[in-house]
């Protein structure tokens, strides 16, 4: 009985370390920096335009709406309009990947809705973030 609570205090403190081991590779990990992984694009009908994103080590699920916003943003500037509206996003996690399939509508008019985007300020916004673009 002796013995085990004697290796039990010889070890406590190494153990300490295993966690604190454990804890900095946790660390680690959370603090890798986004990899924005590129955008894909697609036209469905009219105004309706869908964005696919993927980011590795994504800091939740805002910094990817964020990327697909940024999108969007660019796309309607690059067809001459100014506005867009989000539509619906959707949002999967396969490990350190994450992906957003997001559907914006574009217009050359402020749109109705709560969800707008003003094209420029978003780009610009967007850039000085370091966000990539289509």
């Amino acid at each position: 009985m002796r013995m085990a609570r004697a290796i039990a205090l010889a070890l406590a403190p190494l153990s300490g370390l295993a966690a604190c081991a454990d804890g900095a590779q946790v660390g680690r990990e959370a603090a890798l920096p986004p990899a924005y992984l590129g955008i894909e694009t697609r036209l469905l009908e009219g105004d309706l335009v869908n964005f696919r994103v993927a980011m590795r080590h994504a800091g939740g699920q805002r910094q990817l709406t964020d990327y697909a916003a940024c999108a969007a943003a660019q796309y309607a500037l690059i067809r001459g309009f100014g506005f867009a509206r989000h539509v619906r996003t959707n949002i999967a996690q396969e490990g350190s990947i994450a992906r957003a399939d997001a559907v914006y509508t574009i217009s050359p008019a402020l749109p109705r809705g709560v969800a707008t985007i003003d094209a420029e300020v978003t780009v610009r916004d967007c850039g000085e973030r370091g966000i990539p673009t289509v």
